[in-house]
């Protein structure tokens, strides 16, 4: 039986939040995606880390698993986000969502998720659709209590991404962000890693969800909804 913590005059102790970066590393990313992706990420770490800062009450943790013809963890364990450092991703082969999907049901566990971690942040960059069998996959990691209870986003990339498919990893397609171009592929990643990093601060960031502070001393928190009226306005001048 979990005992519950006491708040009252006392500080709140800081949960783990864990983010990963997904990213398709297929061969139709190589060039302007793949690099784009790799300056936006290595640029938005300063405003993560701010982000985490001014959110006291949880510990940001970064991974990143990187997809192409295979699935592979380049970040092999949860790194604090002040000591995390974005290693550039090459494009080639085919898309093996279906395998990442796979690797990142295999953390969303108890061990090595930590009971009082808040809802995982699962960030997914995708310009294609799956060249393997991903919906077992899929079904596997929704199916997790953590999975279930994760912020799922998806950043479209360009015309050929398959929505649907990313729809049904983010449970919504309002959560699928569609960058058409380098300058929306930026605004997205930044607002995707900065926002998100703040999913446990005060219920005003929370819409159609439960603050994870007012479930956090009993049990593991509901499922958040981002408040998705802040995301940047993008050029609809479409390039990819």
């Amino acid at each position: 039986m979990t005992t519950a913590l006491k708040r009252p005059g006392g500080e709140l102790s800081q949960r783990p939040l864990h983010f990963f970066w997904i990213v398709d590393c297929s061969g139709s990313m190589c060039g302007d995606k793949i690099g784009t992706v790799n300056n936006a990420i290595q640029s938005t770490i300063p405003e993560m880390v701010a982000a985490a800062e001014s959110n006291p009450n949880a510990q940001l943790f970064v991974r990143t698993l990187k997809f192409d013809t295979h699935a592979k963890w380049i970040t092999e364990g949860a790194v604090p986000v002040e000591n995390f450092a974005w290693d550039d991703l090459s494009a080639n082969g085919n898309t093996s969502m279906g395998a990442a999907f796979e690797l990142l049901a295999s953390e969303l566990t108890i061990p090595p998720m930590s009971e009082r971690a808040l809802p995982p942040v699962l960030v997914l960059l995708s310009d294609g659709m799956p060249t393997d069998d991903y919906q077992s996959s899929l079904n596997k990691l929704l199916r997790l209590p953590w999975g279930k209870k994760a912020v799922r986003i998806a950043i479209s990339i360009g015309q050929d991404a398959d929505n649907s498919i990313l729809s049904e990893f983010t449970g919504s397609p309002e959560l699928v962000l569609q960058a058409n171009n380098p300058q929306a592929l930026v605004k997205m990643i930044k607002w995707a890693s900065t926002a998100a990093s703040q999913v446990s601060a005060p219920a005003s960031l929370a819409v159609g969800g439960v603050n994870p502070l007012d479930e956090a001393f009993n049990q593991p928190a509901a499922p958040l909804v981002l408040n998705m009226n802040n995301i940047p306005d993008v050029n609809d001048n479409d390039v990819w």
